[in-house]
């Protein structure tokens, strides 16, 4: 076994912006035992899993790939990757098995095994299986899945833990390209392998997920190495500007929990709660502490859905009349009117975000008076058809501009539009799925792919 094993991150969901890659060759220069990259997020929201598509520039996806295969090529290491092309549908998985095999053409490498696996599974097998009486488990407090919610499924995977990477490095392949999975697995696996304990490996998982954002000043897209041994997990930021602190490791492992000290995944839960923080050196924290707490009975795994709502067009209007401001719910109210009148026989959706009031937050949003001198309107329609919800969406943003206050004498300067169409977006969906499917065995649900990638045999 080895004293210990050093795992690049280069990028904290690969392809959403570009790699930096001063601190990227810096951390490649060192010859880590492993690269490693997230590519997916539920951040992004349902629309990318259900519509089947990536929300990063294809540009951007094969810069890093590009950077993290040549690398690891040269030092002939494992290269890793998982949630493939944002939301880790199969046909994402697919595109970056091609983008791998088309840059081993372009730079004519030396054959390598490559190995991927999908993780979507078919909802109509979810519901036979609920049919036959299998209890899929809420998660955050969200109530078990309905047999509705299941048929109201367009897409769903399974999030994958550990098992299937570890499956493919015992099958000696050089580069795995996974569906859907956990954050923590594509980091831990490796140290899993080879033998480290879990509480570390998980760690290292949790603290390298998102690459330098456990680093500070803040900078995005910069790596970072994680070292682990049988005692304990250092982290070290790579970008000369940057450190890796005991504050800035610590926040960003408790970032996104509902209980910050708890992280759960396929197998198990790693219990941060008696973590210590300790900085060996300028750029690098220690941490030790953490404990692995197994998961008593069959695995849990958890399963992401998206439904499909109506198709959707954005409408924009900034605001800068100050009666209007004032009185900018009575507006929103004599819109809804008209299109209620105009739409009464169709079925569609209609939302205003107004920004510089309650446009991030809603309901929640603490200030109930602001002092706001201009508004941005993100008006949202949503119908059956393209064509509905563009109606829809024009309606809605054109009735900013009509809405008769009182004490309004003309038609000027009450709106102003950004463009004068209503703009096309991607089809509105929801999540539909945020539960779990109890399994004996987890490779039940990856099946794992291998091929020999071989330049030569397409004529280079």
């Amino acid at each position: 076994m080895k004293d210990q094993i050093r795992i690049v991150s280069p990028n904290g969901h690969l392809g959403f912006a570009p790699t930096k890659e001063e601190s990227f060759h810096l951390a490649a220069a060192t010859k880590p035992d492993y690269y490693c990259a997230d590519s997916g997020s539920d951040d992004i929201g349902p629309a990318a899993l259900g519509a089947d598509r990536s929300v990063s520039m294809y540009k951007w996806q094969k810069h890093d790939l590009e950077l993290m295969l040549l690398a690891s090529r040269e030092q002939n290491v494992p290269m890793l990757i998982g949630s493939a092309g944002d939301c880790g549908s199969n046909s994402r998985v697919d595109m970056y098995v091609q983008i791998i095999k088309d840059l081993a053409v372009e730079h004519k490498l030396k054959p390598f095994k490559i190995a991927y696996f999908y993780s979507e599974v078919d909802p109509s097998d979810l519901a036979q299986k609920h049919r036959e009486g299998m209890v899929f488990e809420g998660l955050d407090g969200r109530s078990n899945l309905t047999l509705d919610a299941i048929q109201g499924t367009t897409r769903s995977v399974a999030v994958a833990g550990i098992h299937p990477y570890v499956q493919a490095l015992e099958n000696n392949a050089d580069v795995i390209i996974g569906g859907r999975s956990s954050d923590v697995a594509i980091f831990a696996a490796p140290a899993i392998y080879e033998g480290f304990p879990e509480e570390h490996a998980y760690y290292a998982g949790k603290v390298l997920e998102c690459a330098s954002f456990a680093a500070e000043p803040y900078g995005a897209k910069e790596s970072v190495i994680g070292t682990v041994t049988k005692d304990e997990v250092t982290v070290t930021a790579m970008a000369p500007h940057q450190r890796c602190t005991p504050a800035s490791v610590a926040s960003h492992a408790m970032y996104e929990r509902s209980n910050p000290f708890y992280e759960y995944f396929a197998g198990g839960m790693l219990d941060m709660t008696d973590c210590q923080y300790e900085q060996v050196d300028e750029k690098t924290t220690r941490i030790t502490g953490q404990k692995y707490v197994p998961i008593e009975g069959n695995v849990k795994v958890k399963l992401e859905g998206s439904g499909f709502i109506g198709e959707k067009y954005i409408g924009l209007a900034g605001i800068r009349d100050p009666y209007t401001i004032e009185n900018i719910d009575e507006v929103l109210r004599l819109a809804r009117e008209q299109i209620e009148q105009e739409f009464s026989d169709i079925n569609y959706q209609i939302s205003f975000r107004v920004f510089g009031k309650d446009g991030v937050m809603g309901d929640l949003e603490p200030i109930q008076d602001p002092k706001s001198h201009e508004l941005l309107l993100v008006i949202e329609g949503i119908a059956d058809t393209k064509e509905q919800a563009e109606a829809v969406a024009l309606m809605g943003t054109r009735q900013i501009f009509y809405a008769r206050l009182p004490d309004v004498k003309g038609t000027a300067g009450t709106a102003s539009f950004v463009v004068d169409e209503v703009l096309p977006a991607t089809a509105a969906y929801k999540w539909t799925m945020n539960h779990t499917i109890s399994v004996t065995d987890p490779a039940e649900l990856y099946q794992i792919q291998y091929e020999t990638v071989n330049p030569a045999e397409v004529g280079v």
